[in-house]
């Protein structure tokens, strides 16, 4: 990973980047508010370890906010030697995704640290597909399996199975499939859901023996294994 250190103590500097290098990562410095925000605007990083209080007339929750308005993402954790309540507050508030005070254990923060990059990397992946069991959905091909056998579903079949799976587990009500899949705020009162649904059994239950979409007395339909 390449990790941005903003950090005006020599000591404090040289013991995280001296862990952080023998972890594997690459780091660059800047001891002071005006050149971090600097680096931190103008080229990529990993993640960015931001001291609160920094010499220079740019403090960090100022960095942090810069980042933040300019849609910059980069997961930042904030050090501070002032670790009250309030100011872990106000580091939060102003964009920041951790909060450590000093001092701090080295290996607490390069575990914070890689925590802050793997979600970063998870939420930056779109989900391209969902599953169920024996059952998935392509999201981009828009292809249907179960137990390795291609199911052809129209549009709204699409949709609906689609609406199901990422509520996997949970009872989705008509107001919900009304909402989700048809895009209806009001109920028409027809049996358009129950006609989708029952042509959705056919197609993905009914071959294989096992169903996965049930009914819900009284409150709607579940997908689940």
């Amino acid at each position: 990973m390449r990790i941005l250190l903003i950090e005006d103590d020599p000591t404090v500097k040289n013991f995280i980047t001296k862990g952080l290098t023998e972890a594997g990562h690459l780091v660059e410095h800047a001891d002071n508010g005006k050149d971090g925000l600097s680096l931190a605007t103008t080229e990529k990083f990993d993640a960015i370890v931001l001291d609160r209080m920094l010499p220079g007339g740019v403090d960090g929750l100022h960095i942090l906010s810069t980042l933040r308005q300019q849609n910059n993402l980069t997961p930042v954790l904030l050090l501070s030697a002032l670790s009250d309540v309030d100011e872990k507050v106000a580091g939060l508030k102003a964009g920041a995704d951790d909060y450590v005070a000093k001092p701090f254990s080295f290996n607490e923060l390069q575990a914070r640290i890689e925590a802050l990059v793997r979600r970063n990397r998870n939420e930056a992946q779109p989900q391209t597909r969902l599953s169920v069991g024996d059952l998935e959905i392509d999201l981009l091909s828009r292809n249907v399996k179960r137990a390795d056998t291609r199911i052809d579903l129209q549009p709204r079949e699409f949709r609906l199975l689609e609406f199901l799976m990422r509520h996997a587990g949970q009872v989705v009500t008509r107001t919900m499939l009304l909402e989700g899949v048809w895009d209806y705020h009001f109920d028409p009162q027809t049996n358009v859901i129950d006609v989708h649904v029952s042509r959705l059994r056919q197609k993905i239950d009914k071959p294989f023996g096992r169903p996965l979409v049930h009914t819900v007395r009284n409150a709607g339909y579940m997908l689940q294994e």
